[in-house]
């Protein structure tokens, strides 16, 4: 790219690291530099072209030391999420190619296995780094790879959170492997820093003549027949007691008799070298708790990592993000009307709860949380806990608000249908996210939601195709009769109105409205991407095609006087939705006309049976056909191919049988 090439002048060092094998060829004493360059690589770049800047920032020691320590690709390194894994991209070739991050033909955003084989698994929800990378320490020992293959997992505090991660722990635990975890804590202290002692006992039990020491005293002990590989565990809780006395402080890895190591300082980059060449070789799973700083290196970001996880365009070097230069009223964020929206009903009904899993700030749950501080509960990275939380709270009578980005709902399926649908309680679950999302790419974008919610027995889904629509669909959620569960999507970034703070309405289940009347088409939509759809009608309308839009709201249920409408047109019915096309609104109305034997032209518009990677919504949206021009050649085209049909079918004068 032009803006962001191999700069000799300003990164002489990082200039000529092409692979992580160029890297590991430097003396040590050089790593420090290269930190630097890296640093200064990455606010340039990301200044410009924005992504998510303090967790890269704060795992630059630890990603060159992993890199200079491991024989990477051979060994293998599983990231945790993928915010902290920039630094990661920019050591394993992809330096000159950085400045396309998260854009549309670019670079990922996260690690991803089909662009380079240094991405060992894909990373873009939390806490699946330690069962990937544990199904790979077993994989190694089963192809009995030579020389031993190494395989690293890199997870933040937040993500060890979670309770897949747990579930990983606890298997690495019971399974024959030789798995390192490096927790990359830049936030949370699992352990407390107890003063000198527990530097020096971290020092001491990470050092291979320590660890030599205690092999040969483990063997010697077997030899004399006074312990067993079956008392091994004894031995192991033992030596994690006599630790524990010491130091004054548990863990819960030695408590699984996963073998402990730290804190270390994970910016003193010789402390680390030091540490992971002393545990490297080690056999059976072990933990590596390293403390580092979100933001390192950029006072701005340190002091408010919060903002700085991904700050959008800044100076660098005064630290001030950008602002927009558009004047007059804006239209609000539709997390921003969730949540004023929220606060406004549990002002007035004191059974309101709200839950969110990890993104208070991102769902605009802060805003019920920062008023009435006692009715929102974060749970963290636990979206299946956060809905069957949910199902627990209302089962005593509360009216929960479940606020969950679209992609990490997939997460708590089981639990909607179990916890929550087949109980019948009234839990409503608020799908942020939904549809694409843009630049986090294929493993953020709300694409099934739709699909996957629309099978579940007595969940009402449904989707406003504007503000006003929002906020009355959440009011409808709270005053519906007989109570139940409801699902709410909407998308990230602004509606279309700054006058969103519309009276409230209680809607009816089930209904959908006639935006505008046609006779040439009619098109179905649902949700936000009705804008698009209105846009492309009037498209229509001046070159003298007229375009009925329905807006269905529902997709379960069904508003079946609306289809019946529809059918009964003889005209091509459209489909449009910010979903996938297999499962949602097409599929739902081709069912209905199949059932009831109805005939039809069908066009379902939609996001394709594929997963779509990062570019801008708007771009994004012209890849798929869901922007207002894509639309209206597509109605187009369907009123043109009914036309042929008819004419084909008008039987020709003859004069003969006249």
């Amino acid at each position: 790219m032009a803006e962001e090439v191999n700069n000799i002048s300003t990164w002489p060092l990082l200039s000529t690291i092409d692979s992580p094998a160029d890297l590991r060829r430097l003396p040590q004493e050089k790593l420090p530099t290269v930190c630097s360059e890296l640093r200064s690589f990455l606010i340039d770049s990301l200044s410009r072209n924005p992504g998510h800047f303090a967790s890269s920032m704060g795992a630059v020691e630890l990603t060159v030391a992993l890199h200079y320590v491991f024989n990477t690709p051979y060994d293998r390194i599983v990231w945790d999420v993928g915010h902290q894994a920039y630094g990661h991209k920019i050591l394993t070739g992809r330096r000159d190619r950085f400045a396309t991050n998260r854009r549309l033909n670019g670079l990922s955003g996260f690690p991803n296995p089909d662009e380079s084989e240094y991405d060992t698994f894909s990373a873009g929800h939390a806490s699946n780094s330690i069962s990937a990378a544990l199904g790979m320490a077993v994989a190694t020992e089963m192809n009995d790879d030579h020389p031993r293959r190494n395989v690293v997992a890199v997870i933040g505090d937040a993500s060890i959170s979670g309770g897949m991660a747990f579930e990983g722990l606890n298997n690495a635990a019971n399974t024959p492997n030789n798995l390192l975890i490096i927790l990359n804590d830049n936030d949370m202290s699992i352990d407390a820093n107890v003063g000198s002692l527990h530097s020096y006992l971290a020092q001491i039990t990470t050092s291979r003549g320590y660890n030599n020491l205690r092999f040969r005293l483990y063997n010697l002990l077997k030899g004399m027949n006074l312990v067993s590989d079956r008392k091994k565990g004894q031995i192991m809780r033992l030596n994690n007691s006599l630790k524990s006395l010491f130091t004054g402080q548990q863990n819960i890895f030695e408590g699984l008799n996963i073998r402990y190591f730290g804190p270390v300082n994970g910016h003193d980059l010789d402390q680390l070298v030091k540490v992971l060449r002393d545990i490297k070789d080690m056999k059976g799973p072990r933990i590596l708790h390293v403390k580092t700083k979100k933001g390192k290196g950029f006072a701005p970001a340190e002091a408010d990592p919060s903002t700085w996880h991904a700050p959008g365009k800044f100076d660098p070097a005064t630290g001030a993000l950008a602002s927009s230069n558009a004047s007059g009223p804006k239209p609000a964020k539709y997390q921003e009307v969730f949540g004023e929206t929220l606060l406004e009903l549990a002002k007035a009904d004191r059974r309101i709860v709200g839950i969110t899993a990890a993104m208070p700030t991102g769902t605009s749950m802060n805003i019920l949380g920062d008023a009435l501080p006692g009715r929102v509960f974060d749970v963290g990275i636990s979206e299946e806990h956060a809905v069957t939380f949910a199902g627990g709270l209302a089962r005593e009578g509360l009216r929960p608000y479940v606020a969950i980005y679209s992609a990490f709902l997939q997460r708590a399926y089981d639990q909607i249908i179990n916890d929550v649908a087949l109980q019948r309680l009234p839990v409503t679950l608020c799908i942020d996210r939904a549809g694409l999302v843009g630049e986090d790419g294929a493993t953020h974008h709300g694409a099934f939601d739709l699909a996957y919610l629309s099978s579940v027995p007595g969940l009402v889904v449904a989707a406003p195709r504007n503000e006003a629509m929002l906020r009355n669909l959440l009011y409808t959620s709270l005053h519906r009769e007989p109570a139940g569960p409801m699902a709410i999507r909407y998308p990230r970034g602004a509606g279309e109105s700054p006058d969103w703070r519309t009276p409230m309405h209680r809607l009816e289940i089930g209904k959908g409205e006639i935006l505008t009347e046609g006779s040439d088409a009619v098109i179905l939509s649902i949700g936000t991407i009705a804008a698009e759809v209105s846009r492309a009608v009037n498209q229509l309308a001046f070159v003298g095609l007229s375009v009925a839009h329905f807006d269905m709201t529902f997709l379960k249920p069904l508003d079946t006087g609306l289809l019946q409408d529809a059918a009964s047109r003889g005209v091509p019915i459209i489909t449009v939705e910010d979903g996938t096309v297999e499962g949602g609104l097409g599929s739902a109305v081709a069912q209905w006309l199949a059932e009831n034997g109805i005939s039809r032209s069908l066009r379902v518009i939609g996001i394709p049976d594929k997963f779509v990677a990062q570019g801008s919504v708007s771009q994004l949206r012209k890849l798929c056909g869901l922007d207002a021009d894509s639309i209206a050649q597509a109605v187009k085209a369907e009123i043109e191919k009914a036309a042929e049909t008819a004419d084909e079918n008008i039987q020709p004068f003859n004069t003969q049988t006249r």
